[in-house]
């Protein structure tokens, strides 16, 4: 299992923006580890399976919602690497025919709904401690698989990184929703060899993410990295909230990936890269720096957002 997905490639990016600000940008194909697993679910997943399996456990369990990569990526690697999958999901029983749910439900995924009340005390000890009663031989895993095992897999792309990159990174940039992979690209910098001065910046897929400040303190303080100020989350950039598509954001990726062919879905990589466009704009970068951005993937959610839209063409989320 360590070997089995190769590093992804590191892609340049010519765009006149970049022309006009003097940037050189590099995107870290995180979308291409896997054609099941990939992006940062991979790189989150790899270490809770290799922990899952030295203790002998042959089940995972996890938590997420209708659409979530997580719950997706968690049911292809239990089929791939032969583990059970079990999953609490947020919402109703008629979610399980959506295209996500549906082939997790298709790799061997056995599915828990629970109301949006209950789904709330997924963190809390008595809950989780209940779970592990019900599911007495399953390895538990955090919505988004954001733990300390996570951020050990994550700390790896920045390996990568370096090197493949033929110069110092001045900065990386990540879309952020659980706030795991910006931890581990934070511990990863911490713990190079190369003693990186890289600034990590990530782009905030939720409304009101302010607290994400706080979970990703705790979590570095988990990975016991020592504090420092080379991260940063910029909150404004989530469009109205999760999975919320405005026309604006919806033409920004299509043209995007005109442009680069580079494929994007609005929830959480359209997102980064609109926001890292207005970063350049905003000059929030120095002229001459190179940036890495972290194309996490979650691809396989294009497909239920056709879903939703063919049902609710009147929408934009």
């Amino acid at each position: 299992m360590q070997n089995i997905i190769s590093p992804s490639p590191l892609q340049k990016i010519e765009h006149p923006l970049l022309d006009l600000w003097q940037l050189t940008l590099f995107v870290k194909r995180d979308d291409l580890l896997h054609s099941e697993i990939s992006g940062n679910k991979w790189r989150k997943l790899k270490y809770n399976l290799l922990e899952a399996r030295s203790q002998q456990v042959d089940q995972i369990l996890s938590f997420g919602g209708a659409y979530s990569n997580h719950i997706h990526a968690l049911a292809a690697a239990g089929f791939h690497f032969g583990f059970k999958t079990a999953a609490i999901i947020r919402g109703e029983s008629c979610y399980a025919n959506n295209p996500t749910l549906k082939q997790a439900i298709a790799w061997g995924m056995e599915l828990q709904f629970v109301s949006r009340l209950e789904y709330k005390q997924k963190a809390q000890t008595a809950y989780l401690q209940s779970l592990q009663s019900a599911y007495p031989n399953a390895f538990i895993v955090p919505e988004g698989g954001s733990n300390r095992f996570a951020i050990r897999g994550v700390m790896e792309a920045i390996q990568e990184i370096e090197q493949q990159a033929h110069r110092p990174v001045d900065h990386v940039i990540t879309a952020t929703g659980s706030g795991g992979t910006l931890t581990g690209l934070v511990a990863g910098i911490a713990q190079s060899q190369s003693q990186l001065k890289t600034q990590v910046t990530g782009i905030a897929v939720l409304k009101n993410a302010h607290y994400l400040n706080q979970e990703i303190a705790s979590l570095l303080q988990q990975a016991k990295v020592n504090q420092n100020d080379n991260w940063c989350l910029q909150t404004e950039f989530h469009h109205g909230g999760y999975a919320k598509v405005p026309v604006e954001l919806k033409h920004f990726c299509e043209q995007f990936s005109r442009q680069t062919g580079i494929p994007v879905e609005p929830i959480y990589t359209g997102k980064m890269f609109y926001g890292l466009f207005k970063l350049i704009e905003q000059g929030y970068f120095n002229r001459g720096e190179n940036i890495v951005a972290l194309h996490t993937g979650g691809l396989q959610g294009l497909n239920g957002l056709k879903e939703r839209n063919q049902k609710h063409p009147s929408t934009q989320a």
